[in-house]
């Protein structure tokens, strides 16, 4: 680059030989006194050396010559300014090139070089060359660096040292020298060259911008140094850092054309910081909707806030990605669980908040809660600190009064929770490499439609995905790995959830789950969970298993279909309603539970794959459909595939409405049930009234409640073996345990039928 050429800028001034009234002895400025007529300075035409030279007597302390044209000085343009001298006569002086700063309205420039350095003149008649680089960045070899304040100067010399000498001086010489500067002329430009120092004190925020205005679509390069940004940044053309970049959490850097993670950390350096840098610049960017991780793999060593790293929002709803990449746990103390207990006291009418909470303001939010009476994850919704309150995902079954309750703050890879609203936001294809030191993610309190797809969760230490209020609401994950940290310890010894919701229309599709305490917790509605494999069994022979899905809300109105339950089974529980026995409402309502294949090996007899669990009287089944599930028992049978854990209350069999469960197999499970149950009926001997059992063929030890049809087969007989064509009629639920049908004949017959027996009312 010379601007000379390319621009037609002007930077030889007029030789001396044209007049020395554009020559000062001041600073150059207009109206300061010129060599024109001087005493002390003259034109020699035939110098020996020099051709035409300016004959010089030094007498002042700093003898100065400056040319009054106006030397233009560019960004990224670099001068050098030459001079040769010699000593004619008198006292030696020493030389250095100098000039005057102006500022495009015509002030100084203060607080910059105005010289270079100096060179003393030893012998008379010896040709001395000075120069000196004059330019806008502080590059090696600048020796006067004038910033980009600086539109022009006044640029020549100075005689210091003794006064009395005569000197000659030579046409002097200012010449374009960017070029040494850069090492691609046409593709990069520097920041140095718009101001930047790097130095880490001083902000160079305008430099930067400065640099990308004038990039035009080059390269821009970031050398070698620390580079203070106090404001925001954006470069709209490639950027290249050799350098690194301190800002303030305030403070956004938007790469625009190379917006990913990689370019993130080479400008941070540091993993931590870049990531969470690329996550504001994602979030205040309408020209990205994701941010490529690059395949990196990043270590952190405390959880990643992510709402801190965006102090300007607390709630965002416009779609955006983070993917392909590993965010991995360093090890650190920052990751252990933060353990508070306080007393507190709990009222059902107001369901979701603990009052007259102590020491309340050391309880964190996203804390789960543990006492009596409290359900599976329970955490801190928020708090407040002035009233004593905690506000509570979800409701407590069975903790009216005081008590002390202990406050578990897990510490998470991803936390979502600062802000108070996050919706349409995606992670893919990440893997969260816990390494049994924190959790995974933690979902921000309300939002809609968080999606993790193609992602694995690995060895969360208790977590793998956390909802601690309405921030689930049509959550989805697909295709995602939960890989458990406690597949070594039995299944009474693990603690770790792969994940829970509390809000309705989440979607849970063909997932992996290893050796979890449970794989899910749903506590919304209108879930649909659907090609998942997830399995928590252990080595000990006839041990306990865990629930994989627990639905915990009776009207769950969920789906669960073509998922591979593996050693585990689905509980359905009620331990989130404040009142839970049952006085009005659907109840236990609304299940599909399809074409699942349920899987065992070494379990207890008493083990089943369906577990209905009340936690308060009166309940009931109601439109609930298990149809076309495989149900086997390895190493050992199970006594039956669904049951009633009465634990807390029992089901009121009798009230079952709209309950199907048919087309489903059974190998090795003693009990085989189905709803309505097919009963064949041998009456060997004459009777009246013909007692059929249903015991064992009605699901969930079911009464006899209703029955579909009575078919003969073959001719119905009296004593003296003459057929009788009289209709019998049929009394339901009778027997002590109300599992019997009693079919009633006009007369003594004998005879087989087969009843249609339902455990249900339509």
């Amino acid at each position: 680059m010379n601007k000379a050429i390319t621009d037609g800028v002007v930077l030889m001034p007029t030789p001396f030989a044209a007049g020395l009234d554009v020559w000062s002895s001041g600073d150059g400025t207009p109206g300061s006194d010129t060599y024109e007529n001087a005493a002390n300075a003259a034109f020699v035409p035939a110098d020996q050396d020099f051709g035409g030279a300016l004959e010089l007597l030094k007498t002042d302390s700093v003898q100065k010559l400056r040319y009054m044209g106006q030397t233009t000085l560019l960004p990224g343009c670099y001068l050098r300014v030459t001079a040769r001298v010699k000593a004619v006569s008198g006292n030696l002086p020493s030389v250095r090139i100098a000039g005057y700063p102006v500022q495009p309205g015509g002030a100084k420039v203060s607080g910059v070089p105005e010289f270079g350095p100096a060179t003393a003149l030893t012998s008379y008649g010896e040709v001395v060359e000075v120069s000196a680089i004059i330019g806008t960045g502080d590059r090696g070899g600048v020796d006067m660096v004038w910033g980009m304040d600086a539109a022009y100067g006044h640029l020549g010399l100075d005689l210091t040292g003794s006064s009395g000498g005569v000197v000659r001086i030579d046409d002097i010489v200012i010449e374009d020298v960017t070029s040494v500067f850069l090492r691609d002329m046409l593709a990069q430009v520097d920041v140095r060259d718009y101001g930047a120092v790097g130095n880490g004190v001083t902000d160079d925020t305008a430099a930067f911008e400065a640099a990308n205005a004038a990039a035009n679509g080059r390269t821009v390069l970031v050398p070698s140094g620390n580079y203070l940004l106090n404001g925001d940044v954006t470069f709209d053309t490639p950027v290249k850092f050799e350098g690194h970049v301190t800002m303030p959490d305030s403070a956004i850097l938007l790469l625009r054309r190379n917006f990913d993670l990689p370019n993130y950390v080479e400008a941070f350096e540091d993993e931590r910081t870049a990531f969470l840098k690329a996550f504001q610049a994602l979030l205040n960017n309408a020209d990205h909707d994701s941010l490529d991780m690059g395949g990196r793999k990043i270590t952190v060593y405390s959880p990643l806030d992510m709402q801190a790293a965006v102090p300007d929002k607390t709630s965002y709803a416009t779609r955006r990605v983070i993917r392909n990449g590993q965010i991995e746990a360093g090890s650190s103390s920052n990751w252990d669980t933060q353990v508070v207990t306080s007393q507190a006291t709990y009222s059902p009418s107001d369901s979701r908040k603990l009052t007259n909470v102590t020491n309340v303001a050391n309880v964190p939010v996203g804390a789960l809660v543990e006492g009596n009476g409290v359900g599976r994850e329970i955490y801190v919704r928020s708090k407040n600190v002035a009233t004593q309150e905690i506000t509570l995902n979800a409701p407590l079954f069975d903790a009216a009064g005081t008590q002390n309750f202990t406050f578990r703050k897990f510490q998470y890879l991803v936390d979502f929770s600062g802000f108070a609203s996050l919706s349409k936001f995606v992670m893919a294809d990440i893997e969260f490499q816990c390494n049994d030191r924190c959790s995974a993610i933690n979902l921000a309190p309300s939002g809609l439609i968080f999606h993790l797809r193609d992602c694995f969760v690995s060895r969360p230490m208790d977590r793998g995905i956390t909802s601690i209020g309405g921030g689930c609401q049509g959550m989805l994950i697909d295709r995602c790995q939960f890989l458990s940290a406690e597949d070594a310890l039995t299944v009474p010894n693990r603690t770790s959830i792969a994940l829970n919701t509390n809000a309705n229309d989440v979607k849970l599709r063909d997932c992996r789950a290893t050796k979890f305490r449970h794989f899910a917790l749903l506590a919304g509605g209108n879930s649909i969970v659907t090609g998942n494999h997830f399995f928590q069994g252990d080595e000990v022979h006839n041990g306990v298993r865990s629930a994989g899905l627990i639905l915990a809300s009776a009207h769950t109105s969920a789906v669960v279909t073509g998922n591979y339950v593996d050693n585990c089974f689905i509980e359905w529980t009620n331990e989130q309603d404040p009142t839970p026995d049952h006085t009005n409402g659907y109840s236990f309502s609304a299940l599909t539970i399809s074409d699942n294949i349920f899987l065992s090996g070494e379990v207890a007899p008493w083990f089943s794959y369906i577990v209905v669990k009340p936690h308060g009287a009166g309940h009931y089944l109601s439109g609930v459909n298990i149809t076309g599930n495989r149900f086997r028992s390895l190493n050992g049978s199970i006594d039956r595939a669904e049951r009633v854990d009465t634990t807390y209350a029992d089901l009121d069999i009798s009230r079952c409405m709209n309950v199907v469960m048919k087309g489903n197999s059974f190998h090795a499970v003693t009990t085989q049930v189905e709803n309505v149950a097919e009963i064949e009926h041998n009456q060997s001997t004459p009777s009246d009234t013909w007692v059929i059992d249903t015991a064992g063929h009605l699901p969930f030890d079911g009464h006899a409640l209703n029955s579909d049809a009575v078919v003969a087969h073959g001719a119905i007989r009296n004593a003296n073996n003459v057929a009788q064509y009289d209709m019998p009629y049929v009394k339901h639920a009778e027997g002590p345990d109300n599992d019997q049908l009693h079919v009633i004949w006009p007369t003594p017959v004998k005879g087989k039928v087969s009843v249609m027996v339902r455990m249900d009312s339509r």
